[in-house]
């Protein structure tokens, strides 16, 4: 059975993957590469190509799956995936269509705050440039931030735009909303209503000792220590390290907590 983990970035996605993996009947990780295996194949399967004549949608059906398959060939049957991309945000009718009983977990937080973390893992990181801004180093904490929020490519910004899409399509039911802030605050009531939702039996997760580390994926971001978490989920008090105009700008971008979520079915824990 496969579900999904997509939304915002620093917003808790590595957390929940962390927490996810300490039920020996789930797999998860912070990424994966499946969705970039499989745009090319549609790609190559429409009429871009020439050989698009010999596929239908059955066949075309059968291949994604395959990818599924061959790159968890090693997880058993009985088990959960959950398989981490930004992008299925963007992709729900195609999740729909291979996996319709899956969800898709969104974790999301306020705006300002995920430019603010991303910001404070990039001065850590003086020497290094990194692959969230294309390997470039941008003139001033302002440019930085129209390449992150970039609608197109931007880290946030196709995140965003993604989840906006997802929120106000017609697959919107397929949604678990795991706020960054709730998820810190009270971990076991968040993982808890989770697994109510995936109709799973609860699992009793340690979360005062928790470690996660991708060093070598985080290098290759040019973002060491990117997604390494700690021992014990906590909320951690801390001033900003932008400006307060940064956070007033993206404030309203918030439309997770609009009222309309109930009514489209989208489940918030």
């Amino acid at each position: 059975m496969f579900h999904f983990i997509s939304g915002l970035p620093r917003s808790g996605s590595t957390v929940l993957s962390a927490l996810l993996r300490q039920n020996p009947r789930y797999s998860a990780a912070v990424t994966s590469p499946v969705a970039s295996l499989i745009m090319p194949l549609l790609h190559s399967m429409s009429g871009a190509s020439e050989f698009a004549v010999f596929f239908n949608d059955e066949r075309r059906r059968t291949i994604i799956k395959a990818v599924f398959d061959s790159y968890y060939a090693g997880i058993p049957v009985d088990h959960l995936v959950f398989d981490t991309n930004r992008t299925w945000t963007g992709k729900l009718p195609l999740l729909n269509e291979l996996y319709p009983k899956s969800k898709v977990i969104c974790c999301v937080r306020e705006i300002g705050w995920v430019i603010d973390s991303l910001e404070r893992m990039l001065r850590k990181n003086p020497t290094q440039l990194s692959r969230t801004l294309d390997y470039k180093p941008g003139s001033s904490l302002y440019a930085r931030i129209e390449t992150l929020m970039n609608s197109d490519r931007g880290l946030i910004g196709l995140a965003w735009s993604n989840l906006r899409e997802a929120w106000f399509s017609q697959y919107a039911s397929k949604l678990i909303v795991i706020n960054y802030d709730t998820l810190v605050a009270a971990p076991e009531a968040v993982l808890r209503g989770l697994y109510r939702e995936l109709e799973e039996p609860w699992y009793p997760h340690d979360f005062a000792n928790l470690s996660y580390d991708e060093p070598e994926y985080d290098a290759h971001l040019g973002m060491p220590g990117m997604h390494k978490v700690g021992a014990r989920v906590e909320r951690q008090n801390r001033e900003p390290c932008i400006p307060p105009d940064i956070f007033a700008k993206y404030a309203h971008l918030s439309f997770w907590l609009q009222p309309e979520a109930v009514r489209k079915g989208i489940v918030t824990l």
